[in-house]
């Protein structure tokens, strides 16, 4: 073995999500990033008729598993899946469609469902779900055209259309579950099983 690859980050983040890597790095993990070519859409509609839960899972291991064909170190995949009234959403592409999501989700409680998966030679050795309740307070028109104005286009990368550690958290009147969760990485659960995989320092 090389010295450079003695020297690699024994972790791979399955993901090109910028906050979960920020989460990573806030906490001091050491890890490479290779996002997975997955194609979610043909995932979800090959297996429509699983729950956000089966679902989110299902997708996180697929990335890894991806991944993990041409790398034979830990490789971490992650999902999220908004999931309103029995009912699965995807991300939107336009503003436009982003106040369409917030007028729906206005006044309302919304389940964000997360799911988080190790894998290492082809195989799931550790997976976590988790489920937090999000809820939105009621917005009127102007208040969300508002917020979008100041938010920007950025918040078109959460399914949601808001970024809680930001502007986002101000839609919200409240919210039960973990905030790494919310934001799409349950950061206290993996950390427990990287150190008992002595990936990081107990």
């Amino acid at each position: 073995m090389s010295i450079e690859e003695k020297q690699k980050p024994a972790l791979v983040l399955a993901s090109a999500s910028a906050i979960r890597q920020t989460i990573l790095k806030n906490a001091g993990i050491v890890f490479d990033v290779c996002p997975s070519p997955v194609d979610e859409n043909r995932l979800k509609a090959d297996n429509h008729g699983l729950d956000a839960k089966d679902m989110s899972t299902l997708l996180a291991k697929e990335k890894a598993l991806q991944v993990s064909a041409h790398d034979d170190r830990l490789i971490l995949g992650a999902d999220q899946i908004l999931e309103f009234q029995n009912r699965q959403y995807d991300k939107v592409n336009t503003l436009e469609e982003a106040k369409d999501r917030l007028q729906t989700l206005s006044g309302q409680c919304h389940d964000l469902v997360g799911a988080l998966v190790l894998v290492q030679e082809g195989k799931t050795i550790w997976q976590h779900q988790s489920r937090a309740h999000m809820h939105m307070r009621s917005l009127s028109d102007a208040a969300i055209d508002a917020y979008l104005r100041r938010a920007g286009t950025g918040i078109l990368a959460s399914v949601g259309c808001y970024e809680i550690e930001g502007l986002g958290i101000t839609l919200f009147e409240r919210i039960e579950g973990d905030h790494f969760s919310i934001l799409g990485l349950s950061l206290l659960p993996l950390l427990k099983e990287l150190r008992r995989r002595e990936i990081i320092l107990p």
